[in-house]
Protein backbone atom coordinates (compact mmCIF):
# COMPACT_ATOMS: atom_id res chain seq x y z
CA UNK A 1 0.00 0.00 0.00
CA UNK A 2 1.33 3.40 -0.98
CA UNK A 3 1.95 5.69 1.98
CA UNK A 4 2.14 8.98 0.10
CA UNK A 5 -1.48 8.99 -1.17
CA UNK A 6 -2.75 8.02 2.27
CA UNK A 7 -0.96 10.85 4.03
CA UNK A 8 -2.13 13.27 1.33
CA UNK A 9 -5.70 12.07 1.85
CA UNK A 10 -5.29 12.55 5.59
CA UNK A 11 -3.96 16.09 5.09
CA UNK A 12 -6.86 16.87 2.75
CA UNK A 13 -9.41 15.53 5.26
CA UNK A 14 -7.88 17.62 8.07
CA UNK A 15 -7.95 20.70 5.82
CA UNK A 16 -11.64 20.05 5.02
CA UNK A 17 -12.34 19.71 8.72
CA UNK A 18 -10.57 23.01 9.40
CA UNK A 19 -12.81 24.74 6.86
CA UNK A 20 -15.90 23.05 8.32
CA UNK A 21 -15.25 24.15 11.89
CA UNK A 22 -13.76 27.57 11.08
CA UNK A 23 -16.98 29.50 11.84
CA UNK A 24 -17.21 27.92 15.30
CA UNK A 25 -13.56 27.21 16.11
CA UNK A 26 -13.45 29.92 18.80
CA UNK A 27 -16.83 29.03 20.32
CA UNK A 28 -16.36 28.01 23.95
CA UNK A 29 -18.74 25.47 25.47
CA UNK A 30 -19.89 25.19 29.08
CA UNK A 31 -18.55 21.69 29.55
CA UNK A 32 -16.09 19.36 27.89
CA UNK A 33 -17.10 18.46 24.37
CA UNK A 34 -15.38 15.09 24.23
CA UNK A 35 -14.21 12.25 26.42
CA UNK A 36 -10.70 12.67 27.84
CA UNK A 37 -9.60 9.45 26.12
CA UNK A 38 -10.55 10.87 22.72
CA UNK A 39 -9.06 14.35 23.10
CA UNK A 40 -6.44 15.12 25.71
CA UNK A 41 -6.97 18.88 25.55
CA UNK A 42 -8.90 20.38 28.43
CA UNK A 43 -10.06 23.22 26.24
CA UNK A 44 -13.66 23.45 25.11
CA UNK A 45 -12.67 25.28 21.91
CA UNK A 46 -13.12 23.30 18.71
CA UNK A 47 -10.01 24.96 17.30
CA UNK A 48 -7.91 23.38 20.05
CA UNK A 49 -9.36 19.97 19.21
CA UNK A 50 -8.44 20.55 15.56
CA UNK A 51 -4.89 21.42 16.60
CA UNK A 52 -4.69 18.13 18.49
CA UNK A 53 -5.86 16.30 15.36
CA UNK A 54 -3.18 18.07 13.33
CA UNK A 55 -0.53 17.09 15.90
CA UNK A 56 -1.69 13.48 15.84
CA UNK A 57 -1.57 13.56 12.04
CA UNK A 58 2.04 14.67 12.25
CA UNK A 59 2.80 11.92 14.79
CA UNK A 60 1.20 9.40 12.45
CA UNK A 61 3.44 10.49 9.57
CA UNK A 62 6.48 10.18 11.85
CA UNK A 63 5.40 6.69 12.96
CA UNK A 64 4.95 5.68 9.32
CA UNK A 65 8.42 7.01 8.48
CA UNK A 66 9.91 4.97 11.36
CA UNK A 67 7.99 1.85 10.23
CA UNK A 68 6.46 1.54 13.70
CA UNK A 69 3.41 -0.50 12.72
CA UNK A 70 1.93 -0.76 16.22
CA UNK A 71 2.01 2.98 16.83
CA UNK A 72 0.86 3.65 13.26
CA UNK A 73 -2.18 1.42 13.69
CA UNK A 74 -3.12 2.97 17.03
CA UNK A 75 -2.65 6.56 15.83
CA UNK A 76 -4.59 5.90 12.62
CA UNK A 77 -7.51 4.44 14.53
CA UNK A 78 -7.40 7.25 17.10
CA UNK A 79 -7.21 9.90 14.40
CA UNK A 80 -10.20 8.45 12.55
CA UNK A 81 -12.21 8.55 15.80
CA UNK A 82 -11.13 12.14 16.50
CA UNK A 83 -11.98 13.32 13.00
CA UNK A 84 -15.38 11.60 13.12
CA UNK A 85 -16.16 13.12 16.53
CA UNK A 86 -15.17 16.65 15.49
CA UNK A 87 -17.16 16.28 12.25
CA UNK A 88 -20.26 15.24 14.25
CA UNK A 89 -19.74 18.14 16.64
CA UNK A 90 -19.48 20.57 13.73
CA UNK A 91 -22.67 19.14 12.21
CA UNK A 92 -24.56 19.79 15.44
CA UNK A 93 -22.95 23.20 15.96
CA UNK A 94 -26.09 25.06 14.92
CA UNK A 95 -28.09 23.14 17.52
CA UNK A 96 -25.60 24.17 20.21
CA UNK A 97 -25.44 27.87 19.40
CA UNK A 98 -27.11 28.65 22.70
CA UNK A 99 -24.55 26.62 24.66
CA UNK A 100 -22.61 29.70 25.68
CA UNK A 101 -19.59 29.73 27.93
CA UNK A 102 -21.27 32.32 30.14
CA UNK A 103 -24.30 31.02 31.98
CA UNK A 104 -27.11 33.52 32.26
CA UNK A 105 -27.68 35.50 35.44
CA UNK A 106 -30.89 33.56 36.08
CA UNK A 107 -29.03 30.24 35.88
CA UNK A 108 -26.36 31.54 38.25
CA UNK A 109 -28.99 32.68 40.73
CA UNK A 110 -30.73 29.31 40.45
CA UNK A 111 -27.43 27.53 41.04
CA UNK A 112 -26.71 29.77 44.03
CA UNK A 113 -30.09 29.00 45.58
CA UNK A 114 -29.65 25.30 44.92
CA UNK A 115 -26.25 25.22 46.64
CA UNK A 116 -27.57 27.25 49.56
CA UNK A 117 -30.30 24.63 49.95
CA UNK A 118 -27.68 21.86 49.79
CA UNK A 119 -25.70 23.60 52.52
CA UNK A 120 -28.79 24.00 54.71
CA UNK A 121 -29.67 20.31 54.35
CA UNK A 122 -26.10 19.20 55.01
CA UNK A 123 -25.94 21.32 58.17
CA UNK A 124 -29.25 19.84 59.33
CA UNK A 125 -27.86 16.33 58.74
CA UNK A 126 -24.71 17.23 60.66
CA UNK A 127 -26.76 18.56 63.61
CA UNK A 128 -28.83 15.37 63.65
CA UNK A 129 -25.69 13.16 63.62
CA UNK A 130 -24.10 15.28 66.37
CA UNK A 131 -27.18 14.84 68.55
CA UNK A 132 -27.16 11.10 67.83
CA UNK A 133 -23.47 10.96 68.77
CA UNK A 134 -24.19 12.59 72.12
CA UNK A 135 -26.80 9.87 72.84
CA UNK A 136 -24.80 6.95 71.40
CA UNK A 137 -24.08 4.24 73.91
CA UNK A 138 -21.87 1.76 72.05
CA UNK A 139 -18.37 2.37 70.76
CA UNK A 140 -19.27 0.99 67.30
CA UNK A 141 -22.19 3.39 66.99
CA UNK A 142 -20.03 6.32 68.11
CA UNK A 143 -17.32 5.42 65.57
CA UNK A 144 -19.90 5.12 62.78
CA UNK A 145 -21.37 8.52 63.65
CA UNK A 146 -17.92 10.11 63.83
CA UNK A 147 -17.13 8.77 60.33
CA UNK A 148 -20.46 10.10 59.05
CA UNK A 149 -19.70 13.50 60.60
CA UNK A 150 -16.28 13.57 58.91
CA UNK A 151 -17.89 12.79 55.55
CA UNK A 152 -20.51 15.48 56.12
CA UNK A 153 -17.80 18.00 57.01
CA UNK A 154 -16.09 17.26 53.69
CA UNK A 155 -19.33 17.68 51.78
CA UNK A 156 -20.07 20.94 53.60
CA UNK A 157 -16.60 22.25 52.74
CA UNK A 158 -17.03 21.40 49.06
CA UNK A 159 -20.50 22.94 49.06
CA UNK A 160 -19.19 26.15 50.63
CA UNK A 161 -16.34 26.28 48.10
CA UNK A 162 -18.87 25.99 45.29
CA UNK A 163 -21.03 28.67 46.91
CA UNK A 164 -18.05 31.02 47.18
CA UNK A 165 -17.17 30.43 43.53
CA UNK A 166 -20.73 31.10 42.35
CA UNK A 167 -20.95 34.18 44.58
CA UNK A 168 -17.72 35.58 43.09
CA UNK A 169 -19.08 35.10 39.57
CA UNK A 170 -22.38 36.79 40.50
CA UNK A 171 -20.52 39.70 42.12
CA UNK A 172 -18.29 40.14 39.09
CA UNK A 173 -21.31 40.22 36.82
CA UNK A 174 -23.17 42.77 38.91
CA UNK A 175 -20.28 45.27 39.09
Amino acid sequence: MKRQPLTETLDARIAELAVLIAPMSAHRALSARFDRQLFTTRSTLMGDCLREIEENGQRLKEAIARNNSEQTAWLAEHLVAQIAALTREAATGELRRFDAARPSQAKLNEKLLQHQDYERRLLAMKNTRTAQLARAETLAEQQRLIRELEVLDGRITRCRDALAKITRVVERRTR
